[in-house]
């Protein structure tokens, strides 16, 4: 019994990391925000408490998930280029010297798409499956 126990549990386990490796993390603005494409540069800025503000001048507020999720570490790592350690030592720095807080986490893809969708200021990301008619995709050069 323990051994199909076993090989059921690395199934799933299998099965888990197969559906997130399918998931595209996008990155989003509300369909309010004319914001259309970022350089890499300009949404690190963004993520990194650089600017609070969008190229075009309007106010920008980024929104991350949760530490824990998946969909974080993929986000920093394509997107930014840094771990989920590294970005968070970048945020302990600049909370310590009271230069910055890292961007207010939420609680998965629907509650980002609600808040994103909601404030024409916001910036977030998650996985592409939650795109609605509410929501932008920015192109990111």
């Amino acid at each position: 019994m323990p051994s199909r126990l076993k090989r059921t549990g690395c199934g799933l386990l299998f099965s888990l990391a197969s559906s997130m490796a399918w998931a595209e993390v996008v990155v989003v603005v509300s369909a309010h925000n004319p914001l259309v494409t970022l350089t890499r540069s300009e949404l690190a800025d963004i993520y990194l408490g650089r600017t609070s503000r969008f190229p075009n001048g309007q106010p920008a507020t980024p929104l991350d998930q949760g530490e824990s999720s998946p969909i974080y570490a993929t986000f920093y790592r394509e997107y930014l280029g840094q771990t989920p350690t590294q970005v968070k030592m970048h945020w302990s720095r600049l909370i310590f010297t009271g230069r910055g807080q890292p961007p207010r986490s939420l609680a998965g893809d629907r509650a980002m798409v609600d808040f994103v969708a909601a404030h024409a200021d916001a910036i977030g990301y998650l996985d592409d499956v939650h795109i609605d008619e509410r929501l932008r995709v920015v192109t990111i050069d």
